[in-house]
C-alpha cells in the first residue's frame, strides 16, 4: 500500500476487498498514464525533479501502457489503478520511479482521470448520435410523403407525414448533443496540482499540465477540484434524458411492430423468437432499451444520494462515483450501438399507415375548418362534424366514402369539392408548418 508508513499491521483482506477500486477503475489506466506523463514533465520543466530523470519516468510510462494495451501486462494486485501504475514504474525503475508522485495526491490524481475520462466518453456517445441522427435524417428524406396517422392520447388525432414523426426525434436527439457540449464544457478544467486538497509547496507549474492535457485551464479552488463531481452528475442527467428519447422511441418500435399496428418489419438481425411459440417476432431490442432507462436513472440517484451530504473535501464515499457514470456510459453506448442498425434496417409499409390513417377520421378537423372558411362559425362547424362522425361509426363509411347528400343533408354549406379538400395529402400539404419544416429538411 501506497499509505502503510504509519501502519504496524497488514490489512485485514475483507477490508482489503472492500476498500479496493481495481476492478472496476482499472479501466482508467490510459488516462492515468497519460495524466503522469504530464505531470512528470512539468515536474521536469520546472526544475522540481531532474529533465533526465523526468524523460527516463516518461519513456517508462510509455512502455507500460503499450505492455497493456498488448495484454502483455496484466492489471492486478493493487489497491486502485493509480497505485498499480506507480507500483510497476517502480519495480521497473526503482527508486526513480518513487519520484513520479513529487507534488501529487491521489486525491487530484483521481479527479484528473476521471474527468479525462468522461471527456472522451463524451466526444463517443456523440458520435453515436450524430450516426443516430445521419439515419434519421436519411428515413425523413425517403418518407416526406408516407402518410400516417399522428396521435394525441394514443388516439389517431391528424395526418401528417413519417417523416415529420421521426424528425420530432431528429430535434430531441439534436437537443441532447448541445447538453453533452454544454456539459464538456463545463468540466473542461484540470484539477491536477490541487494535491490532496490545498495545494502543492513545491514549485509546480498548473498552466503546463492544464495545456498538455487538453483543458482550458486550472481549476480555481483547490477544495473544489478534488471533491467536485457535478459533471459526473450532468452527465449522468444527460445520459438520462438521451435513454428517455430512446425509451419513448422504442415504446413505439413495439407498438408499431405489433400486428395490431403493422407499420413497420424489424429486421431478422434484430429481432428474436420465441422458444414456443415458432411465429413470433419480438422487438427485444427496442424492450431492452426502454428496461434500461431505468437503470440509468438509478445511476444518478446513487450518484446524488452519494454525493448529498458529504463534507469538503475528499471523501472515500467518493470512490462510488465510478460505477455509477461507468455504467451509465456503458448503456447508452450500448443501447445506441444497437438501436442504429436497427433503426435503418427496418421496413416501413407505407400501404398499412395510410390505410390506418384513412379509419380514425384524422381529417375531422379539417372538414370543420372547411366549412369555418364557408362562414360557419367554428363551434357550430365542430358540431356538425361530431355528427358526422357518429353516423359514418353506425354505417361502417369514413369521410372520403361518406355520400355527398349526407353531407348536405347535416348543413347545405358542403359541395362536392369537399373530398378533394379533405383527401389525407391535401390535409398534410395544407398546414403550414409541415410546409416550412419540408421547404427547410429540403435546403
Amino acid at each position: 500500500m501506497l499509505w502503510k508508513g504509519r501502519f504496524s499491521k497488514e490489512l485485514n483482506q475483507d477490508v482489503n476487498d472492500f476498500n479496493s477500486s481495481l476492478p472496476f477503475d482499472k479501466r482508467l489506466y490510459y488516462e492515468d498514464i497519460i495524466g503522469s506523463i504530464a505531470h512528470v514533465t512539468m515536474l521536469g520543466d520546472c526544475n522540481i525533479i531532474d529533465k533526465e530523470e523526468s524523460n527516463k519516468i516518461i519513456d517508462e510510462l510509455n512502455n507500460i501502457l503499450k505492455d497493456i494495451d498488448s495484454d502483455k501486462l496484466e492489471i492486478k494486485d493493487a489497491e486502485d489503478i493509480h497505485s498499480f501504475i506507480e507500483q510497476e514504474l517502480t519495480k521497473r525503475l526503482g527508486t526513480l520511479g518513487k519520484k513520479l508522485h513529487t507534488a501529487r495526491s491521489r486525491n487530484d490524481q483521481v479527479a484528473l482521470d476521471l474527468r479525462l475520462y468522461v471527456k472522451k466518453e463524451i466526444n463517443n456517445i456523440k458520435k453515436y448520435l450524430k450516426e443516430l441522427l445521419l439515419v434519421l435524417n436519411k428515413l425523413c428524406l425517403e418518407h416526406e410523403n408516407t402518410i400516417m396517422s399522428g396521435y394525441t392520447h394514443l388516439q389517431k388525432a391528424q395526418p401528417i407525414s413519417l417523416a415529420i414523426h421521426l424528425d420530432a426525434y431528429v430535434q430531441m436527439f439534436k437537443r441532447d448533443i448541445t447538453r453533452l457540449d454544454d456539459c464538456y464544457n463545463r468540466m473542461n478544467e484540470s484539477p491536477l496540482g490541487a494535491g490532496a486538497l490545498a495545494g502543492t509547496t513545491h514549485p509546480i507549474s498548473q498552466e503546463e499540465t492544464s495545456s498538455l492535457l487538453g483543458f482550458n485551464k486550472p481549476m480555481i479552488n483547490t477544495m473544489d477540484a478534488v471533491s467536485d463531481r457535478d459533471y459526473c452528475l450532468e452527465l449522468a442527467s444527460a445520459i438520462n434524458i438521451i435513454m428517455m428519447h430512446l425509451s419513448r422511441f422504442s415504446e413505439e418500435i413495439v407498438l408499431w411492430c405489433s400486428n395490431e399496428f403493422k407499420y413497420i418489419e424489424l429486421d431478422d438481425a434484430f429481432a428474436t423468437g420465441s422458444s414456443i411459440m415458432p411465429q413470433k417476432k419480438n422487438p427485444d431490442i427496442a424492450e431492452l432499451v426502454r428496461g434500461k432507462t431505468g437503470r440509468v436513472y438509478g445511476n444518478s440517484i446513487a450518484l446524488l444520494t452519494m454525493l448529498k451530504a458529504l463534507p469538503l473535501a475528499y471523501n472515500k464515499d467518493m470512490q462510488e462515483d465510478k460505477e455509477a457514470i461507468f455504467d451509465s456510459i456503458d448503456t447508452v453506448k450500448i443501447c445506441l450501438k444497437t438501436f442504429i442498425p436497427m433503426l435503418s434496417s427496418m421496413k416501413v409499409l407505407k400501404d398499412n399507415m395510410k390505410e390506418a390513417a384513412h379509419k380514425g377520421f384524422i381529417n375531422a378537423t379539417d372538414v370543420a375548418d372547411y366549412l369555418a372558411k364557408k362562414g360557419v362559425p367554428f363551434r357550430e362547424a365542430y358540431q356538425i362534424v361530431g355528427k358526422l362522425v357518429a353516423y359514418c361509426l353506425e354505417q361502417d363509411l369514413d369521410f372520403s366514402t361518406l355520400p355527398l347528400n349526407k353531407y348536405q343533408e347535416v348543413s347545405s354549406f358542403f359541395e362536392d369539392d369537399i373530398y378533394q379538400e379533405i383527401s389525407l395529402e391535401n390535409c398534410f400539404n395544407k398546414r403550414n408548418l409541415n410546409k416550412n419544416w419540408l421547404d427547410n429538411n429540403n435546403k
